[in-house]
């Protein structure tokens, strides 16, 4: 079986705590280790398994596939080939920091991670040891102050402002402040939101009136969400995986809070798998900020993108967390073309890289499939614009054009 054509019933066999090579010519899973002389080294720290599995399996697979097709039908990164050595993160914070040291133990010239709860955990690391790295998805304290750490696009509180700025230019009716509370996952994706609006809630004129937390694995939100509706809120933001967030609109029908009050979702929620968890009929209405174009968009990165996931992971088509992490894979290797042209080939090392690949980025446009990518002094997010999306039956559907996100002045001690 070739280790990248994993799908949810026979993938996870491969995909334990093992070293995978994507070979130029498509070889198996095995890797010569004296036969590296035309290979560069990039890490992949995955969340295959374990609580997030529902966004860290299609993100994994969208970026071995797309790093599949740059080795097999572009040739590599001027004329390199990308190695790739990934480990199954589990989404468990432990796993993560032992993971980051493997990867730089291998030789990595850099690493990605797909979620901000596993950069966090393998942060202190790479800031230590200058390894640069990027989040797919991130929050503000990963790249504030800006250190190794990279947002391939922008964060959860990049979310939350876009959002807040939404409802109350095109859906508050009211008088006076509305009153928004807080469901936010107890890690970095419900962090990041709070910084945001900690910060900016009053100046835009939002009375937050709770912050309720709950956990990757809870099974009932009844209890802080009666605490909520007690409040009676005027919108509910969520910020959040999906499995989780189907877990709180579940019970928000349940218990009559929604329909009725407006809520919104982070992009760590919103996605097709959010939809299959909770039901059509239950998300019916949500609003949610997500970072990418939708399946079918007329870009031209997409039909590549369509036929490898029809291809080796049809079950992930329709889901836009492939979408951020095809998106990754391109952007991996723009950093290696960059970095090998403007030191070669002899000279990399992941300093090298941070300063001649990271560093130089300028404009890079990922095929369309988010906004451009560019490294800006003291910013440290790579892509800067969002667009917002509603629910309307069953589909995900775009309903701004694309929002910037400037930066947010947080201080971080």
């Amino acid at each position: 079986m070739n280790c990248i054509k994993l799908s949810k019933a026979t993938g996870l066999a491969c995909l334990a705590l093992m070293l995978i090579s994507i070979p130029l010519l498509g070889a198996g899973c095995g890797s010569d280790s004296e036969d590296t002389v035309d290979k560069v080294k990039v890490g992949f720290s995955i969340c295959y398994t374990g609580v997030a599995a529902e966004k860290g399996r299609p993100m994994g697979n969208a970026k071995l596939d797309c790093i599949k097709y740059i080795n097999e039908e572009l040739g590599g990164v001027a004329g390199y080939e990308i190695e790739v050595i990934w480990r199954d993160n589990e989404y468990d914070a432990a796993k993560a920091t032992t993971i980051i040291n493997e990867l730089i133990d291998a030789g990595c010239l850099m690493f990605t991670t797909n979620s901000s709860a596993m950069m966090t955990a393998s942060a202190e690391t790479a800031n230590r040891e200058d390894f640069p790295g990027f989040a797919v998805f991130s929050a503000p304290a990963l790249t504030n102050p800006p250190q190794h750490i990279y947002a391939q696009m922008p964060d959860y509180g990049d979310d939350w402002a876009a959002f807040a700025n939404y409802y109350l230019e095109n859906i508050w009716q009211g008088e006076g402040e509305p009153k928004m509370a807080l469901h936010l996952l107890n890690n970095s994706t419900g962090a990041g939101a709070k910084a945001a609006a900690d910060l900016l809630a009053d100046d835009l004129g939002i009375d937050l009136v709770t912050v309720e937390e709950h956990d990757a694995s809870t099974i009932s939100e009844i209890d802080s969400l009666t605490r909520i509706m007690a409040l009676d809120p005027d919108v509910l933001y969520i910020s959040s995986t999906p499995q989780p967030t189907s877990i709180i609109l579940k019970d928000a029908v349940d218990l009559g809070l929604y329909p009725g009050v407006t809520v919104g979702l982070g992009h760590a929620s919103i996605t097709d798998e959010l939809v299959e968890l909770a039901g059509a009929d239950v998300v019916e209405g949500v609003y949610g900020v997500y970072p990418t174009v939708n399946w079918g968009d007329d870009v031209p990165a997409m039909d590549k993108m369509t036929e490898y996931c029809q291809q080796y992971h049809p079950e992930d088509y329709g889901n836009m967390d492939y979408i951020t992490s095809w998106a990754e894979g391109l952007i991996v290797a723009e950093i290696l073309r960059l970095a090998i042209e403007n030191v070669g080939i002899e000279n990399l090392t992941p300093q090298a890289v941070e300063e001649h690949g990271f560093k130089a980025l300028n404009n890079f446009n990922v095929g369309g499939l988010h906004g451009p990518v560019t490294y800006t002094a003291g910013d440290n997010r790579l892509s800067k614009s969002v667009r917002v999306f509603q629910i309307s039956g069953g589909e995900i559907m775009p309903i701004t054009g694309w929002i910037d996100a400037p930066q947010i002045p947080y201080v971080f001690d």
